[in-house]
Formats: C-alpha cells, sequence, structure tokens
C-alpha cells in the first residue's frame, strides 16, 4: 500500500478516479464463458449444470439425484461443527433477526373527499434462491444475512445453493440453512447455479430473485439473468474507507484496513486523514501485521495493487472524497466520529467509532453486510427486508371520484395523444 494521494496534488481528482475506476473493469472473457454456460443452462438444463459441476468442483460422481443434500448427510455433517460455533450462529440469528424485523415497509389506507379508497400493500416475494459461496470463501453469516430478511418478509419458499468443492462442505453454512428452515439445499456453484435458479431445471426450482455474493463469475451471471429474475445488487470486490485523524489508533486502523483486504486479492482498502504522521505509522503496522497472518499472500495483493492512502488538507474535504468514494464500509475512527455523519451522503454501511471495527457488522452487530460496492452506494442500499416485498398500490375509484376527477384525466390524455386513455373514462361519464 504504497501509494499515497495528496489533495493539494493539482493530479489528485484524476489519480482518485483512476484507482477506483480500477478494480471496475471486468473480463470480456470470463462474460463469454458466462453467457455459454447460461445458454447450455437454459438449453439443457440438468444436464449442463452436471456437465459443469464436474469440470469446476471437483466431483466425479454426480447425478440429478446427488444434486441436493440429502437429510442424512445434512444431519452426519452438523456433527462436525463443535458447539460453540453453533451457540455464536444462534447469538448471530437473533441479533440480525431483532433489527431486520423493524424493517417492515408501513401500509396505509387512505378515502379522499370524493370517497376514493386509496391503499398501498406489500405482498412477499413467492421464491428466493440463496447463493453462498463455497472453498476458500465459505460463510455461515451469509446464510443469515440473505436469509433472515427474507423469513421477516414472509417468502414461503427460500433455496440456497452452496458448491461442494471435492465433495467439501463448512458444517456451520448447514447449521445456518437449517435455523432459517431452507427448503432445499443444492450442491452447485459458479455461473451454472445462478442459471439454474433462474431457468429451472428438473431438478432445481426456479426462482423469482436470486440473492447472495460469488465471485466475478457468480456476479456477471446473476446480471445476465437479471430480467428473467430479480436480483439484490451486482457486487464487487469488497471494500473499506477509514476515516482517521492524529488520535486515532494507528494499530487498530491497520487491522481494519487489513482485514477488509483479506476477502479477495482485488478487495480495497483507503485511508483518508489529514495526519501525515498517521500515515506513516499505519503503513508500518500493516506491514507487520499482515506477516502473521495465514492470508497474508492475499492482503498483499489487495493492499499493493488497490490499497490507498489520501492525505486531506480539513473535515470537509475529507467527507467530499468519501461521498465520491462512496464505499461498501466506511469506518469513522476520529475523536469525534458523529461530526461526519451530516457530511456523508453515500456509504454502504457506516461504523462510529474506535471500538466500531467492520468485523463486528459482518457478523453478530445485527444490520445486514449485502451492502453496495464499487461506488454503487451512491444510488442503492444494503439488503433489507424491503428486497423480499412487492409494494402495490390499489385503487377504487368512487361514482363522484370518476364524474369530478374524470375531466381532468380527458384533458391530460387527450394532450399527450393517449385518445384511448381518454374514452377509456369517458365511456364510463357519459349523462
Amino acid at each position: 500500500m504504497n501509494k499515497i494521494l495528496n489533495t493539494r496534488n493539482k493530479a489528485f481528482k484524476n489519480q482518485l478516479s483512476f484507482y477506483l475506476e480500477l478494480r471496475k473493469k471486468s473480463s470480456s472473457t470470463k462474460l463469454s464463458v458466462v453467457k455459454k454456460i447460461l445458454a447450455e443452462v437454459r438449453k439443457s438444463k440438468d444436464n449442463a449444470v452436471i456437465k459443469y459441476e464436474k469440470k469446476f468442483s471437483g466431483i466425479k460422481k454426480l447425478n440429478k439425484n446427488k444434486i441436493f443434500f440429502s437429510k442424512s448427510e445434512i444431519k452426519r455433517n452438523l456433527r462436525l461443527l463443535n458447539k460453540r460455533t453453533k451457540a455464536d450462529i444462534d447469538l448471530a440469528y437473533k441479533r440480525i433477526f431483532n433489527f431486520h424485523k423493524n424493517q417492515k415497509v408501513k401500509t396505509f389506507s387512505v378515502t379522499d373527499k370524493f370517497k376514493n379508497k386509496l391503499s398501498y400493500r406489500t405482498n412477499p416475494i413467492q421464491k428466493i434462491g440463496v447463493y453462498v459461496p463455497g472453498g476458500q470463501a465459505s460463510y455461515p453469516s451469509s446464510v443469515l444475512m440473505n436469509c433472515i430478511p427474507a423469513i421477516i418478509a414472509g417468502v414461503p419458499e427460500i433455496f440456497m445453493t452452496v458448491p461442494s468443492i471435492n465433495k467439501k462442505i463448512n458444517p456451520g453454512i448447514l447449521y445456518a440453512a437449517k435455523k432459517c428452515k431452507i427448503k432445499k439445499i443444492y450442491k452447485l456453484g459458479g455461473a451454472q447455479a445462478i442459471g439454474a435458479l433462474a431457468f429451472g431445471t428438473d431438478v432445481v426450482e426456479k426462482v423469482d430473485k436470486i440473492t447472495g455474493p460469488g465471485n466475478e463469475f457468480v456476479s456477471l451471471a446473476k446480471k445476465e439473468v437479471f430480467g428473467e429474475v430479480g436480483i439484490d445488487i451486482f457486487a464487487g470486490p469488497s471494500e473499506v474507507t477509514v476515516i482517521a485523524d492524529k488520535y486515532s489508533n494507528a494499530n487498530w486502523v491497520a487491522a481494519d484496513l487489513i482485514a477488509q483486504a483479506e476477502h479477495d486479492q482485488r478487495a480495497q482498502s483507503i485511508l483518508v486523514t489529514d495526519s501525515k504522521e498517521l500515515i506513516l505509522k499505519v503503513k508500518k503496522f500493516i506491514n507487520y501485521q499482515m506477516k502473521f497472518l495465514p492470508k497474508k499472500k492475499i492482503i498483499s495483493k489487495s493492499i499493493n495493487n488497490f490499497g490507498l492512502y489520501i492525505l486531506a488538507k480539513n473535515k470537509t474535504e475529507i467527507a467530499n472524497i468519501v461521498n465520491k468514494i462512496s464505499p461498501e464500509h466506511l469506518q469513522i475512527c476520529t475523536k469525534k466520529p458523529e461530526s461526519y455523519l451530516n457530511l456523508i451522503n453515500n456509504a454502504g454501511s457506516i461504523f462510529l467509532g474506535y471500538l466500531s471495527p467492520e468485523a463486528m457488522g459482518d457478523y453478530i452487530a445485527g444490520p445486514n453486510h449485502v451492502l453496495p460496492t464499487s461506488g454503487t452506494a451512491r444510488f442503492s442500499s444494503g439488503l433489507s427486508v424491503i428486497d423480499f416485498l412487492k409494494r402495490q398500490s390499489v385503487i377504487k375509484i368512487s361514482k363522484s371520484g370518476i364524474e369530478r376527477l374524470g375531466p381532468s384525466v380527458i384533458n391530460l390524455a387527450n394532450y399527450e395523444n393517449l385518445h384511448g386513455h381518454a374514452s377509456s373514462v369517458k365511456i364510463r361519464i357519459k349523462r
């Protein structure tokens, strides 16, 4: 993480834009592979799914009857999970549930002076598919964060797909899925899993919406099937921006930047501060801390290729930079963190104060960790109960309503050259 950008430099804005855009370039080769896989899954269904699963997951003996986990397989795997991890998953479930239960949309009904009845109601999406990563990035927390809002929304059927790399599965994922009462868990990953959920096969249920994180192939596949089904967000690699000042603990700031970097070699960790001395301290602590971590190679690549230090002049400039970055996670590790809140518009999730590392939000704080990345926090939000609800208006016009308001509709429709619209009202109010 050797790149230090200074706002006093005339080229600063161009430099910042360059480094923010660097990770957004997707591989055209990967996209063509994804399109090929999806086309085959749409056409050949389970045969195509099995073909690609054998190719990518190392499962040689796979047929339609083994695409999903049986009850006995789930039971056998759950025996491998230690009691402490079960208890911690239980605690996370409870906290996430208690936070999200407050997110239900308010419904209402009004009657106007013409006795027209106008209401707003919600209905849950009927079937969702949750993609959970397997292999190196295998997270029970992803199961909870994606499924709990759907449960609260009232989604009746939740299906899950998780790669079973070399026939191995994280028992914590199965335990979290059991808590969330997942209807069926498929042993599928990659673009073929997304295609199976989007199009349906003889074995895999076609769903209405797909949520959950994955690698670049998964993200590209979700983007391609959008329209056939709904998706949560088009997620890129994870990211954090940390605001710190001369009072911040440099050792802690370094740990927070490293924590995000270990997700993916394309993850991005950015420090924004008005203290050059802090930058020099954080650099030293990063180099020291990552030597002792199992994922030091991933961390090193992420920090060296995409990490940034930004030296700014004051609080207003820092806030403007953060709004430009629009980070997935924003940590404000300053003496008075609350003073930044009114200045920050663009961030997926905000962590205030020295004792609020982003890792708390990943697991157990309660708010959702499925968040907008790659600058999309400018216009989108983290996953919530609302994402699993369809909102509907219900309109019942009275006799006096159509008689008093109809002439205005007729006039506006004619003005827009939509004479059929005008006629449909006119025919009802003819004396």
